[in-house]
Parts: structure tokens; C-alpha cells; sequence
């Protein structure tokens, strides 16, 4: 049976660059490495952000800059490929971008695109993204798509067991919110998330917490409190 990986990051994968604006950084790396391709085929959902223009060209030229092979598939004003299901099984990756995974989830339930990911994934494809884009892996988790506080969510695709919460370090608001909530019962017991780091699921398991900053880690939260998840310092 094939491996069915996912990376679930707090912050996307990618580290400025001089030349292209951003490359792939460490966690990309990874995700390159787990579907044993070279110059894999990846494709990026930005539908979060509503397909927005210039933050897919900047990710282009990320991407094409590291010799990889990129596509992207683009929900608004309508699909950009005929075949939703033939584009996302031919691809070695999957990378969603951050902002609303409130309206994500919305659009991919909308156009099949929730169904098609779980094949994917079921077929062997990475499956990676940042923010958001690591939410919609989840059963949910705290989110600002419905206004400036945070509130919870329970919509996602549930292909890992848990909650999560991004930027647990960079917002001050996250921290004690998605303690409060998983306590409550508003939001299932899981794994909270650094900027930097990433939660390595294989077959919806945990198997490894990795980071590309020193020092940042994961936190498993649940109604007792919070425990350190030390992660391995990609190089």
C-alpha cells in the first residue's frame, strides 16, 4: 500500500530569495523528498486568497526557479482545467495557500475539488500547505475567515484525526483561545503549530514534527493543557 503523506505547516513552506522573491524552503523540501520525484509536478490552490493573480506569480517563479514543474488549478471566475480530477492525480504535490479555509472549504465542496484531493492523496500525492492550507486537512480548527477574532471551525476534511491551530507563536490571541476551545469541547483535542514548523502525517498519523526555524516547535493540546512536540531542525 502506498504512503499517504501529508505536511501540515504554520507558515507555508517557503523562505525569501534573492533572485525569485521566495524559494522552496525545508518543508518543501521534505515534501519533494516524500514523493520521491526530483523535479516534481506541483500544483498550488490559492483558492483561499480567491485565486488572487500576483500571489500565484510570485509562486511560480518559486517553484520554476527550483526546477520544479508547476501548475495551478483556479476556482474563480471558473475552473482553469477542463479535468479537475485528471490534473490533481497527475501531480507529485499539492500545495494550498493561507487565508479564508472557511471560503476554501466552500468552493471545493462546490466544485468536487474535497473528493478529488482525498483520491489524490489516497493515490500516493503529497498533500502540503500553509495556514489554511494546513486547517482543511483537519477537523478544524481557530480561524479569522469570518472577521478580525478568531472563532472556531469545525468544517474540514477531517484527513487527520484532530483539530489544529496555526501561528501559535506569532499571534497572541491563538494560544489561549484554542486552549480554551479543545478545553471546552468546541474543538477536538490536536496539535498546535509554530511558524515554521510542520506536522508530518502518514496515513493520518502523526509521524514526525519538523521545523525550519531553531527553537520552534508543535504543541499537543487537549482538555488537560498543552505538552511540548519537539521538531527536527530540517537543514
Amino acid at each position: 500500500m502506498t504512503d499517504r503523506h501529508i505536511v501540515a505547516t504554520s507558515s507555508g513552506g517557503f523562505l525569501p530569495d534573492d533572485r525569485y522573491g521566495m524559494r522552496p524552503g525545508p518543508l518543501m523540501e521534505l515534501c519533494r523528498a516524500l514523493s520521491g520525484a526530483d523535479e516534481p509536478r506541483v500544483c498550488a490552490l490559492a483558492t483561499a486568497t480567491g485565486d488572487d493573480a500576483g500571489s500565484r506569480a510570485r509562486w511560480y517563479a518559486a517553484v520554476a526557479g527550483a526546477g520544479w514543474r508547476p501548475s495551478h488549478l483556479a476556482l474563480f471566475p471558473m475552473p482553469n482545467v477542463d479535468d479537475i480530477r485528471a490534473h490533481l492525480l497527475a501531480q507529485d504535490i499539492v500545495w494550498v495557500g493561507g487565508g479564508s479555509v472557511a471560503g476554501l472549504m466552500v468552493m471545493w465542496r462546490l466544485h468536487g475539488v474535497d473528493a478529488v484531493l482525498r483520491e489524490a492523496w489516497d493515490a500516493g500525492v503529497v498533500l502540503t500547505g500553509g495556514s489554511a492550507g494546513s486547517l482543511c486537512w483537519h477537523t478544524g480548527g481557530t480561524t479569522d475567515s469570518f472577521g478580525p477574532m478568531l472563532r472556531p471551525w469545525t468544517d474540514g476534511m477531517g484527513l487527520v484525526a484532530g483539530s489544529t491551530c496555526p501561528h501559535y507563536d506569532s499571534e497572541a490571541r491563538r494560544r489561549p483561545l484554542y486552549q480554551q476551545l479543545v478545553r471546552d469541547g468546541a474543538l477536538d483535542p490536536g496539535h498546535a503549530t509554530d511558524d515554521g514548523v510542520g506536522l508530518h502525517y502518514v496515513d493520518g498519523v502523526l509521524h514526525e514534527t519538523v521545523t525550519d526555524r531553531e527553537g520552534a516547535c508543535a504543541w499537543r493540546v487537549d482538555t488537560t493543557g498543552e505538552t511540548r512536540v519537539e521538531a527536527r531542525l530540517l537543514g
